[in-house]
């Protein structure tokens, strides 16, 4: 995509972070913007952002895990602003634990927002990508869909599964108008973190204590710059962006060592997943 200007971009999960970047971004780019998710009072705070830039904004409240409720947004973004050019697949949650201390109500929980989320927004807004003249479709996986670290089976799960998806379906529309990137961030500086869920017997001191951890140790990439990096990916129509100098170390590492990167990695890291202090991140 050359422009922004003029075009209609969607994005889930807007109300923090990433998506809440790439809808400042847009706005101050040229473009409308429609914003969903289940935070309502971020979202609206992402809104008023948006019109602050000049551009013409409509909101929702939307579970990504419900398919009827993204294709009740994709039709707002026909109905009100012209369908979209670019769908970004953005929202997502973490858990907290390891496989044993989980459910799979746990699991089902964020499968059905981290990779079904992904699934239903692409097919609600794949008819309005395909109807335009140049699109693209961006979803998010993270660096956890090239490496697996202990402590992140279910988020593992959902990103492998989203970079399979992604990957096969730009294969699929090769040579149509529609540009399809996979994102794969580092540590972010954003809420996942703080906002992941403790499984049962999971003390909520405990869960605080490991993503203050966390954000300390890991998240070194702004949300901001992620959305700088996104959206010079989008205009280069790349299949694959990398957020971050994390991103390119585990990449390269889980390429050239598939089936002996965890001995590089596992002194940074104990055998829950947390980040050791002294691991130099």
């Amino acid at each position: 995509m050359k422009s922004f200007q003029g075009r209609t971009a969607a994005i889930t999960g807007a109300a923090s972070g990433i998506g809440r970047a790439l809808a400042e971004h847009l706005a101050k780019a040229g473009a409308n913007v429609a914003i969903c998710d289940v935070d309502e009072a971020g979202l609206a705070e992402t809104a008023e952002r948006v019109k602050a830039a000049g551009a013409k904004v409509i909101t929702r409240r939307v579970d990504v895990s419900k398919e009827l409720e993204l294709q009740d947004f994709a039709k707002a973004v026909e109905q009100e602003l012209g369908g979209a050019h670019l769908l970004v697949n953005n929202a997502g949650v973490g858990l907290h634990g390891r496989f044993e201390e989980q459910t799979n109500a746990d699991f089902a929980w964020l499968m059905g927002i981290n990779f079904w989320g992904v699934v239903y927004g692409t097919r609600a807004f794949l008819p309005q990508l395909l109807a335009k003249d140049e699109a693209n479709l961006v979803n998010v996986s993270s660096v956890f869909g090239f490496v697996a670290p202990p402590g992140q089976a279910a988020y593992c799960a959902a990103k492998f599964a989203v970079r399979g998806f992604t990957e096969s379906i730009r294969h699929e529309y090769a040579g149509s108008r529609l540009a399809i990137t996979v994102v794969h961030p580092g540590g972010i500086k954003t809420n996942i973190a703080n906002r992941s869920r403790a499984p049962d017997g999971f003390s909520r001191e405990e869960a605080q204590r490991r993503a203050e951890k966390f954000n300390r140790l890991a998240a070194r990439t702004s949300a901001e710059r992620a959305a700088e990096v996104i959206l010079k990916g989008v205009k280069g129509n790349k299949p694959r962006v990398l957020i971050g100098a994390d991103a390119h170390l585990l990449d390269g590492l889980a390429r050239n060592l598939p089936e002996r990167y965890w001995s590089v990695m596992a002194p940074l890291m104990d055998p829950k997943g947390e980040f050791k202090s002294h691991g130099g991140r």
